[in-house]
Formats: structure tokens, C-alpha cells, sequence
């Protein structure tokens, strides 16, 4: 896969978690009669740390990566690894936007 892919395919995972799971957790809020919007609002803000892990292949790759790379003077690793990390965090704010969004910030 290639750099500009693999930004995307980060990006579009760590939104797809935290939208995905905060809306099946919202149907299972309402299932067992606990208010879905605020369930839905909740679940977005927890899942983002998860959805930023998953889409990165688990963590401890990328900081051995960028961890080895340092210590080679290998500067593009480390920033391939870093625009990766922040693809996956920009996927994760922007689902929980979109929930917040969705749910009018009914959170609280």
C-alpha cells in the first residue's frame, strides 16, 4: 500500500470505528431502554483513543518504527509514521464531530 493510501485507509478506519461503534452502541442503548443520544455522544468520545490504535495496526509498531528510525538519522520513517498517527486522529475527531453533531451534543 502506498503513502497516500495508507493515509487515507487510517483516516477512513479510525472514523468508521468511532461512528460505527457509537451508533451499534446507541441501538443497544435503546434496546435495553437507556438513552440512545447520550449512549451515542459517550461512546464517540471513549471510542477515539481505540478507533486511533486500531487504524494504526496497534501502536508499538509505529513507536518501534519511529523509535529505530531516530536512532538511524532515518527522518522519513518518522514522518511517514507521524502523518499515519495523525490521519488516524484527524478520522477520529471528525467521527466524533459528526456524532456530536448528530446527537446535539447531548452528551452531558
Amino acid at each position: 500500500m502506498g503513502f497516500l493510501s495508507t493515509i487515507i485507509f487510517n483516516f477512513c478506519v479510525a472514523l468508521g470505528m468511532v461512528l460505527g461503534g457509537s451508533m451499534v452502541g446507541a441501538l443497544g442503548a435503546m434496546l435495553t431502554h437507556h438513552p440512545p443520544m447520550a449512549t451515542m455522544f459517550k461512546l464517540a468520545d471513549q471510542l477515539k483513543i481505540w478507533a486511533l490504535v486500531a487504524a494504526i495496526g496497534g501502536s508499538v509498531d509505529a513507536l518501534k518504527i519511529i523509535g529505530d528510525s531516530m536512532w538511524d538519522f532515518k527522518f522519513d520513517s518518522v514522518a511517514k509514521q507521524f502523518a499515519y498517527l495523525v490521519s488516524a486522529f484527524l478520522g477520529c475527531q471528525v467521527g466524533y464531530y459528526l456524532v456530536k453533531w448528530i446527537t446535539a451534543g447531548r452528551g452531558i
